[in-house]
């Protein structure tokens, strides 16, 4: 469900733009005055939709389209190009897509479907409200490049450009150029696509572009943060497993999972994925420290068939199982109740008693923490300090901690500022290449619309010699796409919402 604070906010916001601009339109007095102010400024207001248009950057548009005509008729011509093959590549996309969000509907097993390519995207639901700036800038930044792609295309094909101007429908910000009509149905079909496919073609290249500075912002990065010595703790959910006085603080730098090495975040994730599907690790315990507990161990069984022995659920003691020095032929095991910080620390790991042989001169045995199914016993190392113990469900701890790969090399140095840009370049990828795949859709209203039109008329003028009969053509291929994309998005959305 949507979050009633933030639908609240945005209907307490809209409300009020919408009444002011009521009354002052409706008020004799001001109504000229407000009116004048909102044209000089190119404001324009309707419920849920403000949009302002203006000209100061038609230079800019004019000076980037004289730059280097060659190369900017070579660059368009690419976009050509990758604006087709993104058409046809696009359909194929929203149809898996579909299959995937049905399979899903269908089915109660989580595991159907896979993660999907593209996913609507609700605030407050499926979008963490603390990542909202990240989204909307990014979306932003990936309509102004757009654009951008469009108006610098236009004017190179000698298409005059009106004005350009940002919007905000409800939540969700967006850019546009207003290209002058008459000049755009005068130029070649050839040429009008390198129009239409500009702003995709652009998209995509924002996607590479931040795809990249995201793959090298270690190098960028190098003089003032380092990496590969670890994963820097910058956030602990307070009254997590990872939280308190003997768990992780911003700051630490965790370097080992068990006998599981951390040299950044990516190795957390995947310690953390190998210690959940493998059998719990082992510790070498000197003989003699399990001699106090050799008498009986009190053991007895949970529900889900495991054994227990430590009844009294200390916060410092864990029941720990092991093969009886005595009956190693028959198999015999026994289970203790010990300290668990005095026994694992400083302590080898081991899956026989046969490992603890190897690397110890005094009698020992591998014992193993007695646990629940799919709970493990983890010591998680990040020096100077002493293990952290975690006893729980692994993912658990993933979601208590939030790390980074960057390691600030001086003190004054912000932690979150390699988070900050990894974060946006993340988002920059993810939403200037769904604008592209989107845009690139035969569907009413957007460009796919323009770009299959003018595709038809530079391809089938020879075979369907009819005007009509292309645009009849046209017609049923957009309606086609757009009740793909449509569904789509109808699709996702229950699936985001309702379920």
């Amino acid at each position: 469900m949507i979050p009633v604070s933030l639908l609240v906010c945005v209907m307490a916001a809209w409300c009020a733009v919408y009444l002011a601009d009521t009354l002052l339109r409706s008020s004799a007095t001001h109504r000229i005055s407000y009116e004048s102010w909102l044209a000089s400024r190119g404001l324009m207001l309707s419920p849920f939709h403000v949009r302002w248009q203006t000209t100061m950057f038609n230079r800019l548009f004019a000076y980037c389209a004289r730059i280097n005509p060659q190369a900017l008729y070579l660059w368009f011509s690419s976009g050509l190009v990758f604006g087709i093959v993104a058409m046809l590549g696009s359909v194929v996309l929203l149809v898996k897509t579909l299959q995937q969000t049905v399979a899903q509907m269908t089915t109660d097993n989580p595991r159907i479907g896979g993660q999907q390519a593209l996913q609507v995207v609700v605030p407050g639901v499926n979008l963490p409200t603390n990542q909202l700036a990240y989204f909307f800038t990014a979306l932003l930044l990936s309509g102004v490049i757009h654009e951008l792609g469009h108006a610098v295309a236009a004017l190179r094909e000698q298409v005059r450009v009106n004005g350009f101007g940002m919007f905000v429908f409800v939540l969700y910000p967006g850019a546009f150029v207003d290209l002058f009509t008459t000049h755009l149905n005068l130029i070649s079909p050839t040429q009008q696509l390198r129009i239409f496919c500009a702003g995709v073609w652009h998209n995509f290249v924002l996607c590479v572009a931040a795809l990249a500075v995201l793959f090298l912002l270690p190098l960028f990065l190098f003089p003032m943060y380092s990496t590969g010595g670890g994963a820097l703790v910058i956030e602990v959910v307070q009254g997590s497993a990872a939280d308190g006085p003997r768990g992780l603080s911003v700051g630490d730098i965790v370097t080992g999972l068990e006998d599981c090495p951390v040299k950044g975040v990516e190795d957390w994730s995947s310690c953390l994925s190998h210690l959940s599907h493998t059998p719990q690790t082992g510790y070498c315990v000197p003989v003699a420290s399990l001699q106090p507990s050799w008498a009986h161990g009190r053991a007895f069984k949970r529900l889900d068939g495991t054994m227990d022995c430590c009844s009294n659920n200390s916060l410092t003691d864990l029941c720990f199982s092991y093969m009886k020095p005595q009956g190693r032929s028959s198999r015999e095991r026994e289970y203790a109740c010990m300290p668990v910080r005095k026994m694992v620390t400083g302590t080898r790991v081991c899956r026989t008693d046969d490992d603890c042989a190897a690397h110890s001169h005094t009698a020992s045995v591998c014992v193993t923490p007695s646990l629940e199914n799919q709970t493990r016993f983890i010591r998680v190392t990040h020096p100077p300090n002493t293990h952290m113990l975690f006893v729980g469900y692994p993912p658990h701890l993933q979601y208590a901690v939030s790390l980074t790969n960057f390691v600030p090399r001086f003190g004054f140095l912000h932690l979150d500022l390699p988070v900050f840009l990894e974060t946006f370049c993340k988002y920059v990828v993810s939403l200037s290449g769904a604008l592209a795949v989107v845009n690139s859709v035969p569907c009413f209203a957007l460009d796919g619309q323009w770009m299959l039109n003018a595709l038809l008329e530079a391809t089938l003028v020879s075979v369907v010699t009819d005007r009509q009969k292309r645009e009849l053509i046209g017609f049923f291929l957009l309606l086609a796409g757009s009740a793909l994309l449509a569904a789509n998005v109808a699709l996702g959305l229950w699936m985001v919402t309702a379920r």
